[in-house]
């Protein structure tokens, strides 16, 4: 790659903004930024302003008080920029600009070698994390290098590098990772959330294909209504190059993406995908690709595998993944199973509980669960509904309530729960989950239990005031164990049909 001539001061004079305020004096510029606390007195900060409950005042407060940089760039003009000192430069995008004037300075400060590196996005309301940790299996397998993007982190052939704390990162650490290991990997696999598409944070990513699992409620409280989240995934398909697909596991996503591609606004072709057939020998090897889901994602991964590959993996492709942490982890003690599960949309809780019925026939299914704050509060009743309809002992709890008072989310939860069917109220999740082990300890030993504790995965802190304090699922269910002495029978991400 050719070194560039351009320098971020004259890249930032040049750029036709709607608005500017330049500086008495031509700053020195040295980094781009999207962090206020992360910037010094050479920085320009790319500040993206939300429709949220902050006011102008309180954003200023909040990121810009007291903090140290030379120039800042914004999608809307705010109110507190008379607050800002002269010395500060100042630029207003435009909203519809935003992401292609950020992409400007990303290839400027963090230039990508996007004619050799290959990209795969995949999207959807449940299931990226599996299908990007499959496809990342399969690739590596080949002899590929490859760096992954997701909620579990940054990976680099499969060795975890760094957790981002965003299923997609900002589009400026975005690139500064992507540049920072270019030169490591041959193929680079991202789960794209539909903030990330909406926000622009994958702006200039040449995709070679996509992936698209499924498409149910979340995010309504960032989106508004399901027609624009909808819209926000779709974005995907214009960032797929010419020639290249999006294969999808969703009858009901290609169904209604059929109309466009028909009319021919939709710039690639659209694949719909069948799960994958597998013999019992790799279920019984597998066991978590007894659950359909899986194999809808595993299928997804083939084909996508295919297209970096050139030619489709053997069929006994299977044999290369490993189980995805917090999905579906499953420990078996005599007759109780223990399901540990990401699950916190009222969809993937239905569909992890159903494949527990499924899996489990002869068990009785007890669950818990509670609902993030901050976020979409129409699904809250539709989990508690979801869970209802598959669970014989129900415990609703606390679940990252973020801002909001945990007791107010739950009485959003159990509004969805019918009056005739029982349920505890626990707050506090370690307490929760001690309880239900209690329960499942009163019960006679012949009896069949499978006990899901769903929302958490592979989260290792409860998200409450602004404070993210230690905790973990896992932790709490081996002190349960250790307190009652329950001896482990198996262990993995099982699909057996009897506990």
């Amino acid at each position: 790659m050719a070194m560039p001539t351009t320098t971020l001061a004259q890249l930032l004079a040049t750029t036709d903004f709607i608005w500017s305020r330049p500086a008495p004096t031509a700053p020195h510029l040295t980094n781009i930024q999207w962090r206020a606390d992360a910037c010094d007195a050479r920085s320009i900060l790319f500040f993206q302003r939300f429709d949220d409950n902050l006011t102008d005042a309180e954003l200023y407060q909040r990121y810009f008080a007291g903090r140290s940089f030379a120039a800042l760039v914004t999608n809307r003009r705010l109110d507190c920029f008379e607050q800002l000192p002269p010395t500060i430069a100042l630029a207003v995008t435009g909203p519809e600009r935003w992401a292609e004037v950020v992409r400007q300075f990303c290839d400027l400060v963090y230039p990508l070698d996007t004619a050799r590196l290959r990209f795969i996005g995949v999207t959807g309301t449940n299931g990226k994390t599996t299908t990007v940790k499959y496809l990342e299996a399969l690739l590596t397998a080949h002899g590929q290098r490859v760096l992954s993007i997701g909620t579990l982190g940054v990976f680099l052939d499969g060795e975890r590098l760094v957790e981002t704390g965003f299923t997609s990162p900002p589009l400026i650490e975005l690139r500064r990772l992507l540049h920072a290991h270019q030169d490591h990997a041959d193929v680079v696999l991202m789960e794209t959330s539909s903030h990330a598409l909406d926000q622009g944070r994958v702006a200039g990513i040449p995709f070679q294909a996509g992936g698209w699992t499924n498409f149910t409620q979340d995010h309504l409280d960032y989106h508004r209504d399901e027609a624009h989240y909808f819209a926000a995934k779709a974005r995907l398909l214009a960032l797929i190059q010419p020639g290249g697909q999006l294969y999808c596991t969703s009858p009901a996503v290609v169904e209604r993406l059929a109309a466009d591609v028909a009319a021919g606004a939709l710039p690639v072709a659209v694949t719909l995908l069948e799960p994958a057939q597998l013999a019992p020998e790799a279920l019984t090897a597998q066991p978590f690709l007894a659950l359909a889901h899986n194999r809808a994602n595993y299928a997804l991964a083939l084909a996508l595998a295919e297209c970096v590959l050139g030619t489709a993996p053997a069929a006994d492709a299977w044999r290369q993944l490993q189980p995805v942490a917090g999905r579906f982890e499953c420990q078996v003690y005599g007759q109780r199973a223990i399901v540990i599960d990401f699950a916190h949309t009222p969809d993937a809780l239905d569909t992890i509980l159903s494949a527990i019925r499924s899996g489990f026939p002869e068990a009785r299914i007890a669950a818990l669960f509670g609902c993030g704050g901050d976020r979409d509060r129409s699904k809250r009743p539709l989990m508690g509904a979801a869970v209802a309809r598959h669970s014989d002992a129900i415990f609703v709890t606390s679940d990252n309530p973020r801002h909001e008072a945990p007791e107010r989310i739950i009485e959003d939860i159990v509004r969805g729960i019918p009056a005739d069917q029982d349920y505890r109220v626990i707050v506090d999740r370690a307490q929760a989950i001690a309880a239900l082990f209690d329960q499942l300890d009163t019960r006679p030993a012949e009896e069949c239990w499978v006990a899901l504790i769903a929302g958490k995965g592979h989260e290792r802190y409860i998200d409450q005031n602004g404070h993210k304090t230690p905790y973990s699922d896992q932790e709490q269910v081996a002190h349960a164990l250790q307190r009652l002495g329950w001896t482990l029978q198996n262990t993995g991400n099982t699909g057996n049909t009897g506990v």
